[in-house]
């Protein structure tokens, strides 16, 4: 059972100003919550116990809200202050706190909702160690909603992943959900660097993997796709 995730909220929010001029992205609302307890609701409606967040705009503002969280959740905060990470150096950077077993990771600015299944159990049931060093969550590229780009990875009948070509389509797109192995946070190529130098050893490797979620995902990844996403969470 994976009990421990990393959330991760440190970005600027530069699409989404000018509603991140006074608040991070985090904590800008979408259907009467901030963006940030929609993804904790899922992890802690997955099992997760443990979550690493990480800080960096307006990081105050951001520990303060997780001060007001009740349940059954212990926080824990992976200060950016000083120097943003992205992805991959914010991972390396939080490995001390993540531990030495496999966890989830997911992005605060994506908002997904379960289909047929409860997606954190369903990810953890396909997870095999021995076979991969990432599991992502994708959604097909015509469920993607509000989403705009052309697609991130091919993947196979036994559902390892390849990358999309240049100046082609690709059917699925990552959500922002994904269960990842410690053992691919190592040799970083500096202090700051995106998470897809690992997923690239691990494509190299052949132990990338995906799943495709069933229920609802969307980008909110601007001002203009919050009543977009408002009205289908109300009316389907």
């Amino acid at each position: 059972m994976i009990d421990t995730a990393m959330l991760m909220a440190a970005g600027l929010g530069k699409r989404m100003r000018p509603l991140t001029a006074t608040r991070p992205k985090p904590l800008v609302k979408v259907a009467g919550k901030p963006l940030m307890d929609h993804a904790l609701d899922r992890l802690e409606a997955g099992g997760i116990r443990k979550v690493i967040v990480n800080v960096h705009y307006l990081a105050d503002t951001v520990e303060a809200h997780l001060r007001t969280r009740k349940g059954g959740m212990a926080f824990a905060v992976s200060d950016e202050r000083a120097k943003l990470l992205e992805t991959g150096g914010g991972l390396i950077h939080a490995a001390p706190l993540l531990g030495d077993k496999p966890f989830f990771c997911a992005n605060s600015d994506n908002l997904w909702i379960d289909g047929p299944q409860e997606t954190l159990g369903m990810m953890q049931r396909i997870w095999n160690p021995d076979r991969m060093d990432a599991l992502l969550l994708l959604v097909p590229l015509a469920r993607a909603h509000c989403h705009t780009g052309q697609g991130d990875f091919h993947m196979d009948a036994s559902g390892r992943l390849t990358r999309r070509k240049t100046a082609h389509v690709a059917p699925f797109v990552f959500t922002g959900v994904q269960i990842m192995s410690p053992a691919l946070l190592r040799d970083p190529p500096g202090d700051v660097f995106s998470t897809n130098i690992f997923w690239d050893r691990a494509i190299e490797a052949g132990r990338l993997y995906g799943v495709s979620h069933q229920g609802l995902w969307f980008d909110v990844g601007t001002p203009k796709a919050i009543p977009v996403v408002e009205s289908m969470i109300t009316h389907g």
